[in-house]
């Protein structure tokens, strides 16, 4: 007699109803849509959605369906050259100085849907269109960062204990070739010891030593190995926290934002199509120092000399080229910053700055003590060029430092004030910039790859009917070879895609892109090799004069463990790939992986209840349609 625990019924039953329920959203498919959010980050109202609903059906670009999430507006449309008419009418037109807008798709789905957690499988970007940028990390640079802090930590002990120095500088120690130390330069005949015990309270993790120069005794700080791995590591995970902010401010819907490999980041904007602004915002490594003025110093003197006085720092203001002397001792930087808003002032466009605790209370102590005194804000803008030299191509990092406001402290101020001095674009841009936080480390462009919507969706046209071309191909054959025993296996498959679907649909890091197609139709031809097994063992048992309720328990015994060493092979390099892969190779892997785990549970388990159910019990079996 062929049997089946009841439980297991009950599994394989919950899990299918559950699978189609989540895999329901993918069916109604995805439309065009454009995604419109407030700069401010704030609300958008029904008036206002009113108001955009109207303005775009003038320009003919009515939307068909418009759906309001907080503060996010995602309009559909009926095509994606409707849909393009509607972005750009939009951004040349209507207040674009207050939305920001970008492409994306949006499920078909009733919003029901949407209201219980369900969403439709993502799609990769060879599938949706958009932009994949590969940035590299200056993990070089993240090292002197680290080091203009120890020096600003370094001058300041020195300057509070009144202690006597020549210069403090960074350096090259030992044979890294980049550098990696501090150093203290003293007048002849100080006291190293005294002056390292000075440092220690300042820079207590740095290891100090003392050595001589030919000019005197010096004080040196040199970063281990140890160090250097963690800054390095650290400006990585910075970077990509940083990153995922300008993203988020920019509007983009679904964005992708991973670290790969040792110091490269990648980066996923389905439905960006404006590549030059992105990439110009997403790399900009841009902050802010705040510095009190030379007084006793002449700047067009310094210019001309060609160098500042000791303790001064020699700058070009913004839009003059005016030289300005400012002072070496950096009062707030802008790693202090807790927020950055766009605001309008009495000198014009500005921007709105809040401090944390140390740096208001650092700007509290230093106007305080200075009303009446100028102070400079140093704007810091890194970059990469590539110029030509003797004939080839040489890159080189090119750092900018201008003083975007000048003004005399005109009283006590904190955590709360504004800088002036920029037109409305740059204050907007800034604001952006600085709330979303500075990168750690410079990053260097590695590749970049747009892919356009109608390329996109020739994709996903060209994958589906891949897709549904090799299974019609295996359901006829498997109907016409194991005739019923056949169309259990196709239903078997069938609901195999259902549960991979679904599992993709939960997983909101996983997206379906071209080679995830790829991984779907091994999947499928995996589930029938374990189908195939089954069968091929069940007409073996029947061939030696086993009864047929018989010849199917043990076709499903025998077989397991053929089933089972094939596929925990193919398992662990599907999780070897998952791992160390990267972009269309993880894809597949994350596909593959999941499919060899539904295709398992479908073949052994679904197949068997479906048998039970058709042949099981107290039946007569005389033979099967197999």
């Amino acid at each position: 007699m062929l049997e089946y625990a009841r439980w297991k019924f009950i599994l394989v039953g919950s899990v299918l109803l559950v699978a189609l329920i989540l895999a329901l959203p993918t069916v109604f498919g995805q439309a065009p849509a454009l995604q419109i959010a407030r700069k401010d980050r704030a609300n958008i109202d029904t008036t206002a959605q009113a108001s955009i609903e109207k303005f775009l059906g003038g320009h003919n670009a009515t939307p068909v369906r418009s759906v309001l999430e907080g503060n996010r507006l995602t309009l559909h449309f009926r095509d994606v050259p409707q849909q393009l008419r509607a972005r750009d009418a939009f951004n040349n037109e209507f207040a674009q100085q207050t939305y920001v807008s970008a492409l994306t798709f949006a499920t078909r789905a009733p919003e029901f849907f949407a209201k219980i957690g369900l969403r439709p499988m993502s799609l990769g970007l060879d599938l949706r269109g958009g932009l994949y940028l590969l940035y590299q990390v200056d993990v070089t640079r993240a090292i002197a960062q680290v080091l203009d802090s120890y020096e600003q930590q370094m001058r300041r002990a020195l300057a509070d204990s009144k202690t006597p120095y020549v210069d403090v500088t960074q350096v090259t120690v030992g044979g890294g070739g980049i550098q990696n130390a501090v150093r203290v330069t003293l007048p002849p005949n100080a006291d190293a010891d005294a002056v390292r015990a000075v440092l220690a309270k300042s820079a207590p993790d740095l290891a100090l030593t003392t050595t001589t120069l030919a000019s005197g005794p010096a004080v040196q700080g040199v970063l281990t190995e140890k160090q250097i791995r963690e800054r390095q590591d650290n400006a990585i995970q910075k970077n990509l926290e940083t990153l995922r902010n300008r993203v988020n401010e920019l509007g983009v819907a679904e964005p992708v934002v991973q670290r790969q490999g040792l110091d490269r980041i990648n980066v996923q904007l389905p439905g960006v199509q404006n590549s030059a602004e992105v990439k110009d915002i997403l790399g900009k490594v841009a902050t802010l120092e705040f510095r009190l003025g030379d007084a006793q110093n002449n700047a067009f003197e310094a210019a001309q000399r060609g160098r500042a006085p000791i303790g001064s720092k020699l700058y070009k203001m913004r839009g003059t080229g005016e030289p300005v002397l400012l002072k070496r001792d950096v009062i707030v930087t802008g790693d202090q910053l807790t927020d950055a808003k766009t605001a309008v002032t009495q000198e014009g466009p500005g921007v709105a700055i809040k401090l944390d605790a140390r740096g208001g209370e650092e700007m509290l102590k230093v106007t305080r003590v200075n009303v009446g005194r100028r102070m400079g804000v140093v704007l810091i803008e890194q970059s990469r060029e590539t110029v030509t030299v003797n004939g080839k191509p040489v890159t080189r990092d090119v750092t900018k430092q201008e003083v975007i406001n000048y003004a005399t402290i005109r009283g006590v101020f904190s955590n709360s004030f504004n800088i002036t001095g920029m037109q409305a674009g740059e204050a907007r841009e800034l604001a952006l910039l600085l709330r979303a936080g500075s990168l750690a480390a410079p990053l260097i462009p590695v590749e970049e790859r747009a892919v356009g919507p109608t390329l996109g969706q020739e994709n996903i046209d060209r994958g589906v009917n891949a897709l549904v071309i090799g299974m019609l191909g295996v359901f006829v054959f498997m109907a016409i070879y194991y005739k019923v025993f056949g169309l259990v296996a196709d239903l078997v498959l069938l609901s195999n895609v259902v549960l991979l679907t679904a599992l993709l649909s939960l997983l909101r890091g996983a997206a379906l892109s071209l080679p995830g197609i790829a991984g779907i139709i091994l999947t499928v031809g995996m589930a029938v090799d374990a189908n195939v097994l089954i069968y091929e063992r069940i007409r073996e048992e029947l061939r030696n004069g086993v009864s047929p309720q018989a010849a199917i328990r043990a076709g499903f015994e025998k077989a397991f463990s053929a089933i089972a060493d094939s596929n925990v092979t193919t398992l662990i390099a599907g999780l070897v790939l998952w791992v160390f892969g990267t972009g269309p190779i993880r894809g597949f892997a994350v596909v593959l992986t999941l499919g060899i785990g539904t295709s398992m549970f479908t073949a052994l388990m679904g197949s068997r209840a479906l048998l039970t159910l058709m042949y099981g019990g107290k039946r007569k079996i005389a033979r099967l349609p197999i």
